[in-house]
């Protein structure tokens, strides 16, 4: 049966978790006023994407100031369970909504690129942590491992999520489709032009519903003494969204909108993904499995296993 799903296209409140989800409980409302059923928000939103900072990086030493930018920026991820986690949780399901949402995750020292799922009725479904953050992103941002891929048989379909530069890692792609994912969400920070190629080829390739939200937030959302490299201007735009929904069949039914923050929505009918693997199923008759085969590894890979071989944490 069709129904209507959203990209949310907003910027955190940098370094303010309990701000930022307040801004979040206010969109799910929001969002679900205009009938959506699934809400899709953009990578890394509780609470911030640090566009254009360095954290004193240098080739073989890091500046003090780096130290206490990584500091604000710890303190302002969240814990996987925890509180923010159950305000969000508490928003889903009082109204009524899916919401798959980028976060800061904090495990220890470690800081992770997490998306969270939620439901309307079970709440905090699950998460996945980014495999592979790029570029400078890995020195701030732990790597995700086999153990958080999931996608979730829900009422609306089959849900769940690759963030940002991951979607050119075809291996995973690959082993979404296998998952038989139909809805196919993409949080993102990369605003370029070519992102749109990319997520409407990936619709054409899973034959799913790509659903792809990124921030739009300017330089004057951020700390004053916010160190980044496009300047201080207040109106300077850190990042200027493009978030869009893609069908099946490569048609874009929503955005992309470079100007502001909003709601893109479209409803969409889960037989147009039976209707496009009529002559393409990349994991099904077009695949080759005598010639072409993939392994995933979904094993935990905690550092460290207690004598009977169990890790200690309870990931």
């Amino acid at each position: 049966m069709p129904f209507r799903a959203a990209v949310v296209q907003i910027g955190s409140v940098p370094f303010d978790k309990e701000a930022t989800v307040e801004k979040v409980v206010r969109y799910i409302n929001e969002g679900a006023a205009t009938g959506a059923k699934l809400l899709v928000f953009p990578e890394a939103l509780v609470s911030a994407y640090p566009k254009g900072a360095d954290f004193g990086a240098r080739v073989g030493g890091r500046l003090p100031r780096g130290r206490d930018d990584f500091l604000r920026y710890h303190k302002s991820a969240i814990d996987v369970p925890g509180p923010e986690v159950g305000e969000i949780a508490a928003a889903a399901r009082e109204a009524g909504v899916h919401v798959v949402i980028g976060v800061i995750e904090r495990d220890s020292g470690t800081l992770y690129c997490t998306v969270l799922f939620f439901g309307p009725e079970q709440g905090y479904l699950g998460k996945h942590r980014k495999l592979m953050p790029t570029a400078s992103e890995r020195l701030i941002w732990g790597f995700g491992d086999g153990s958080t891929l999931p996608v979730y048989d829900t009422a609306i379909g089959r849900l769940g999520s690759v963030i940002c530069w991951e979607n050119y890692m075809p291996l995973m792609r690959t082993a979404m489709y296998a998952k038989k994912i139909q809805l196919y969400c993409a949080p993102t920070a990369d605003d370029r032009d070519t992102w749109q190629a990319t997520m409407r080829h990936i619709a054409l390739e899973g034959r799913c519903f790509v659903l792809s939200a990124c921030q739009y937030i300017t330089r004057g959302a951020f700390p004053d003494d916010y160190d980044a490299i496009q300047g201080d201007e207040p109106d300077t735009v850190l990042m200027r969204g493009g978030s869009l929904i893609v069908s099946p069949l490569g048609e874009v039914l929503a955005g992309p909108n470079f100007d502001c923050e909003c709601i893109l929505t479209a409803d969409l009918n889960l037989d147009d993904i039976t209707r496009g693997k009529y002559d393409f199923d990349a994991v099904g008759h077009y695949a080759r499995p005598d010639v072409f085969r993939l392994l995933v590894d979904e094993s935990a890979k905690p550092a460290m296993l207690n004598s009977v071989g169990f890790a200690e944490s309870g990931e």
